[in-house]
């Protein structure tokens, strides 16, 4: 069973109205019909069983059945994108409800070439661990390059080292 949002999740997320909590909101930003419970488990935490029990009695999440006949796509032949790793990067620093994090919100908010989208996720990505933890940061880090078109992930490795 893999959780996905619903329609009030999205809402949600895009208002900051709901009654979520941080873990919740994050919880929700990663449940995107792809991965399971034991993934989901493994990068939020031991309660995530209990917290998309809760999220799916609120009417935030479904849970969608994998079917026999589908091959999972491992992460790397998925469709990356430069357009989804941005949109990640903007909702993990909406989460962080921080002045910089703001700023660094907009500026990639902003970016309109692939240059300037790529600058700003650096920027982004160099800031993170001083708004959060070092790990968390990295895994951020992890989940962007497994988004970024092959050929930006390996200009943004290379500026990385």
């Amino acid at each position: 069973m893999q959780p996905q949002k619903t329609d009030l999740a999205r809402t949600a997320l895009q208002a900051h109205r709901a009654p979520l909590d941080m873990r919740q909101r994050r919880l929700l930003i990663l449940c995107d019909g792809q991965r399971d419970l034991v993934q989901l488990g493994q990068l939020v935490g031991p309660e995530t069983p209990a917290m998309v029990i809760q999220l799916i009695q609120s009417g935030y999440l479904v849970l969608s059945a994998v079917t026999p006949t589908a091959v999972p796509v491992p992460v790397t032949e998925r469709r990356r994108s430069l357009v989804a790793a941005r949109i990640y990067l903007l909702d993990i620093l909406e989460l962080q409800r921080h002045p910089q994090a703001a700023a660094l919100f907009h500026t990639l908010q902003q970016a309109r070439s692939d240059d300037a989208v790529m600058a700003a996720l650096q920027t982004a990505l160099d800031a993170l661990p001083g708004l959060t933890s070092t790990g968390y940061a990295e895994r951020v880090r992890q989940r962007l390059l497994e988004v970024l078109p092959k050929e930006h992930a390996e200009r943004f490795q290379i500026a990385l080292v």
